[in-house]
């Protein structure tokens, strides 16, 4: 075993805690699971070895975040990075076609949880399926600690209430994608085929299961050491990872710090790419109209609704025009927009009428779901209550975003303009604007005046 530096912590018996090990102990992990896979990036390495360090010490965190190998292709190198993985985990219980019954009791083991290795999950989730509703369910639930199956058993004659524990570490592999209530709870590595000049030793058990055997009880004494100090640690995430991704990574980044070195870098640094990878990836068709919206409108403040759906069919390599078998019309239009709060109105154009979209309508859209359109000083403030100024950034002109904001941008923009507008204080009141938006003439949507220097309405 490698040589341990102890020291004492304010608070803690002395003597109990290694310095130095953790750092060496993810660096001979990161070599050994390097040997045998062969990764996509960087990133995903450095992932894999924090996700496997952190399953020693799964009573010090409040969700855990699932492994997922997912590749388009069969032979990407799933199978031996699960296998690879079994080797250094704490109880590993390969799940292939295990029933539910297994899983539960499996997680109810009194000597420790185990780790789940679960090849094969395109059996589970894929078209071709069939009936895995209460594995889904383990799946979905079992990230949070404290998680329970509820089960009826029956005992002689009496039908007995019985909870199992869901909560463990879980890698998976498959083939295609999985649910996004899935996804969004795991680490995602996409494998892919090895290139002709991408060499990896061939995994032998016999052979090469003794070292990460070696490796895999290290990691576990090391984690009875530290796993007192991980119980109230709160890793600071990297800008732009939060809400549900600061959840998957929480663990990882706790682990990285306690090991110290260079891990806490490299482990931001997979944060971010991986997060931004799979942000990147499989928008859901709602996202992609708004991402697609957003392009065609460019610095427009209206457009009627065939345009729109001209524009949109005319884009390369866009679904609009093949719906399944359908191209996009304005039912659809408008029943894809409804669930994000926007709605179709009439324009004014010359002496027409016709309905269509307007921009301030689907800037609360953009902003919520469209990662660039976030402004980078944000932290508490929310699309409703941001003043103009912290409304758009750098990062809206990269996007090719308008460079003004919205004219509705909320009721404290409201009290603010008419503070600083006092003329217009008996107009200023979207209750008494008209449905139909002049396309000619774009009003402030709070006082009607074409010329309103606070809202940078145009005339």
């Amino acid at each position: 075993m490698s040589a341990v530096i102890w020291r004492t912590v304010e608070g803690h018996p002395p003597t109990t805690r290694p310095v130095s090990l953790g750092s060496q102990l993810l660096e001979d992990t990161y070599k050994f699971v390097g040997r045998f896979v062969a990764y996509p990036s960087e990133a995903a390495r450095v992932a894999h070895t924090l996700w496997v360090a952190h399953s020693h010490c799964m009573s010090s965190w409040e969700s855990t975040p699932r492994l997922a190998f997912l590749s388009p292709e069969p032979g990407s190198g799933k199978t031996r990075a699960l296998e690879i993985t079994g080797t250094l985990v704490p109880r590993p219980v390969e799940a292939v076609s295990a029933s539910p019954a297994y899983l539960f009791r499996k997680v109810s083991d009194p000597e420790g949880a185990p780790t789940i290795l679960h090849d094969e999950i395109d059996t589970v989730f894929g078209p071709k399926s069939g009936d895995h509703e209460d594995v889904r369910a383990f799946l979905n639930a079992g990230h949070r600690k404290g998680a329970k199956a509820g089960r009826c058993v029956i005992r002689g004659k009496e039908i007995c209430t019985e909870e199992f524990p869901a909560y463990c570490a879980v890698a998976l592999a498959g083939l295609g994608n999985l649910p996004d209530t899935i996804l969004t709870r795991a680490v995602v590595i996409r494998m892919r085929r090895r290139a002709p000049g991408e060499k990896v030793d061939p995994y032998r058990q016999r052979l090469h299961s003794k070292e990460g055997h070696r490796i895999r009880d290290e990691l576990a004494m090391w984690a009875q050491h530290i796993t007192p100090f991980l119980v109230d640690v709160w890793p600071t995430m990297p800008e732009g990872i939060e809400d549900r991704n600061a959840d998957v990574w929480e663990s990882l980044l706790a682990i990285a710090d306690e090991a110290g070195g260079e891990w806490p870098e490299k482990a931001r640094a997979a944060a971010v790419a991986l997060v931004a990878q799979s942000q990147d990836n499989s928008p859901s068709l709602g996202v992609r109209l708004l991402a697609d919206l957003r392009k065609v409108f460019g610095d427009r403040d209206t457009m009627p609704t065939e345009e729109i759906i001209r524009s949109l069919c005319a884009l390369d390599e866009a679904p609009w025009s093949d719906l399944r078998g359908k191209a996009l019309d304005p039912r659809k239009l408008a029943g894809m927009l409804k669930p994000y709060n926007v709605m179709p109105r009439v324009l004014r154009v010359g002496n027409s009428t016709p309905r269509g979209y307007v921009r301030e309508d689907l800037w609360d859209a953009w902003v919520r779901y469209l990662p660039a359109l976030h402004p980078k000083s944000a932290t508490s403030a929310t699309p409703e209550t941001m003043p103009h100024t912290s409304r758009y950034s750098v990062a809206d002109d990269v996007a090719g975003v308008a460079q003004r904001p919205p004219q509705d941008a909320g009721v404290a923009d409201a009290v603010a303009h008419q503070t600083a507008n006092p003329q217009h204080e008996n107009t200023c009141n979207s209750s008494d604007v008209s449905p139909v938006v002049d396309v000619a003439h774009f009003r402030c949507m709070r006082c009607a005046d074409t010329g309103c220097v606070h809202c940078e309405a145009v005339s």
